[in-house]
């Protein structure tokens, strides 16, 4: 039997590599295949954002020597060339801008708030808030996103599209429902932000996802 193609591929996040020989070659059969190809893009690549709430059409506002500029540039790199690809040899791409997820089989020490929070409340520590945790985020849960990005890939929509909830809350405001929602004894302890910048406001406009696919 011969190869099958392949209809559509979704590149996700994995561990990195060095490039193999024949990756130049792989790439030139998919751009001829007519197949869709997705890129999982984040929030970040608006970096610490001067318009909210942040729309597809905002360049961004990133530091490129910042403490994540390397996240957030290589983000913005990974963009540029599926919108490369698409432009000049007609692949059929989709991009799409990944806001706050959580969900089922997290780890509990990845970085991100919500399972630290978590693990903090389940061992009755303090919740570490930078600064006076007026930062705002919103949550999507993960059957949400893959609901959109499934409905992006089937679409014919090339542009990058922003997937996330629409609803905003504070980090202090999260961190006490977390604390409501475990029974924990655990209290809220400020930290000073130049321990760990973080951009103050992630949120997504969430119309153009709305009028295309009728995402809630």
């Amino acid at each position: 039997m011969g190869k099958r193609l392949c209809k559509n591929k979704f590149r996700l996040c994995g561990p990195p590599r060095r490039p193999k020989r024949g990756d130049a070659a792989h790439s030139k059969r998919f751009a001829t295949s007519h197949a869709r190809f997705l890129l999982a893009s984040t929030s970040e690549i608006y970096g610490d954002p001067l318009v909210h709430p942040q729309t597809e059409d905002y360049w961004g506002n990133v530091n490129p020597i910042g403490p994540r500029g390397c996240y957030d540039e290589a983000k913005r790199f990974a963009e540029a060339m599926t919108i490369a690809y698409h432009q000049e040899h007609g692949v059929k791409t989709r991009i799409v801008r990944i806001f706050n997820t959580y969900g089922p089989r997290m780890r509990l020490h990845d970085g991100r708030v919500v399972p630290a929070f978590i693990s903090q409340a389940l061992k009755n520590r303090p919740l570490t808030v930078f600064g006076r945790g007026r930062q705002t985020r919103s949550f999507c849960y993960v059957s949400d996103l893959i609901e959109g990005i499934y409905r992006l890939m089937m679409s014919s929509y090339d542009r990058p599209v922003n997937i996330g909830n629409p609803a905003e809350m504070t980090v202090l405001e999260f961190a006490k429902e977390i604390i409501r929602a475990t029974g924990s004894r655990s209290t809220v302890a400020t930290i000073s932000p130049s321990e760990c910048p973080s951009a103050e406001y992630r949120h997504r406009w969430v119309y153009g996802s709305r009028r295309k696919w009728g995402i809630r």
